[in-house]
């Protein structure tokens, strides 16, 4: 398995933006499709967005879409997720994830690897 790692999670206030990064390492970053998932106090973990091997296809949660924008950089192993116009309840631990699978997709248990998260907590 591939070893992630998160970055970019901080505090900020309500309207403001916040760029998150995760550098993979380990493997072939380019076979993985990548998402984002977050978790918030006594929640499950919910899906946020993805993106495909190549970084041409793109999925967003309905809760972020038109606010947010993932990416990947395959010669530097990272995908970032950069948010905007941050709301208090997008505050939660959010978490970098690989998938090996056929296809981007939004569902937890397609994802084999995962990093230790960022917190990002967006204050009112």
């Amino acid at each position: 398995q591939v070893q992630l790692a998160e970055s970019g999670g901080g505090l900020v206030q309500a309207g403001g933006s916040l760029r998150l990064s995760c550098t993979v390492s380990g493997g072939t970053f380019s076979i993985y499709n990548m998402g984002w998932f977050r978790q918030a106090p006594e929640k499950e973990r919910e899906f946020v967005a993805a993106v495909s091997r190549t970084g041409r296809r793109t999925i967003y949660a309905d809760s972020v879409k038109g606010r947010s924008t993932i990416s990947r950089d395959n010669t530097k192993n990272t995908v970032h997720l950069q948010m905007n116009t941050l709301k208090p309840e997008d505050t939660a631990v959010y978490y970098c994830a690989a998938s090996r699978k056929v296809g981007v997709t939004d569902m937890r248990d397609l994802y084999d690897s995962w990093g230790q998260g960022t917190q990002v907590t967006v204050s009112s």
